[in-house]
């Protein structure tokens, strides 16, 4: 692990198996997990946490302080999970008294470019594309994936097992299991590959677009689309998620297309 030409602070507890390659600065009150890597010319800052098995890629700034002028300097955290890749030029900057830390779970894909800002929290297996923009406090939810060059409003929330199209200005919630594109973004439908590929089935799925069918496609209110969901489709984890998500949207969520 020990690397000549790399500046790691005595305080960085790095585990024995960590590979650190040339020109990369690790600062105190960092730790990393065993097998993970890190490429040249990475900085991370005060503050990091990262999980097992992490790949990040040369040019990643991991920990700088929030881009955010009510930062006052207060104690944050970044936490990265186990199995989670950050590819090239990567910045995720630290917490700030709002939540106090800025999250990252597990068998994540961070492409080149992307900017995760202060207290964010993205959950598993989340596909974030190259040049995707965070603003700060987004949350995004396991599964989802966003397209490349896509922005992200600040408190913003991304369902899980959502794809959404490159080049997106997201300014309001996107609830779970569907695709949303068009400018602006707008529901276009179930992501029934995605799910499929998860394992849902064919009943799910169904049951899945039924309430959409009510929330997108029926003319209805949000409000009152969710009372008759409620009184005419069966309960299903599925259903609740939708409903729960909606429900706890202060922002609202995107509408449907109409041609």
């Amino acid at each position: 692990m020990k690397q000549p030409l790399a500046y790691i602070h005595p305080d960085a507890k790095i585990a024995s198996t960590v590979v650190v390659e040339p020109f990369v600065t690790i600062d105190r009150n960092v730790v990393i997990g065993e097998g993970s890597q890190i490429g040249s010319n990475v900085t991370i800052m005060e503050g990091v946490r990262i999980g097992k098995n992490c790949k990040i890629f040369p040019g990643a700034v991991i920990g700088a302080v929030p881009q955010d002028l009510k930062f006052k300097g207060e104690d944050s955290l970044v936490i990265i999970g186990d199995n989670t890749t950050i590819r090239e030029f990567v910045t995720v900057n630290r917490g700030t008294a709002a939540k106090g830390k800025t999250v990252i779970g597990d068998n994540c894909l961070l492409m080149a470019y992307c900017h995760v800002a202060h207290d964010c929290i993205i959950g598993n297996n989340v596909i974030m594309s190259n040049a995707t923009q965070l603003a700060g406090e987004v949350e995004i939810d396991d599964f989802a994936i966003i397209g490349g060059g896509s922005l992200v409003h600040q408190f913003t929330r991304i369902g899980s097992h959502v794809m959404i199209q490159g080049g997106s200005k997201i300014g309001k919630d996107v609830p779970p299991f569907i695709t949303a594109g068009r400018e602006p973004l707008s529901y276009a439908g179930i992501n029934s590959i995605g799910l499929r590929r998860r394992g849902f089935t064919n009943e799910q799925i169904r049951d899945i677009q039924d309430v959409y069918r009510y929330i997108f496609q029926s003319g209805m209110n949000t409000a009152h689309a969710i009372e008759r969901i409620q009184a005419e489709l069966p309960a299903t984890n599925e259903r609740d998620e939708i409903l729960l998500f909606i429900k706890n949207s202060p922002r609202g969520i995107i509408k449907g297309y109409f041609e």
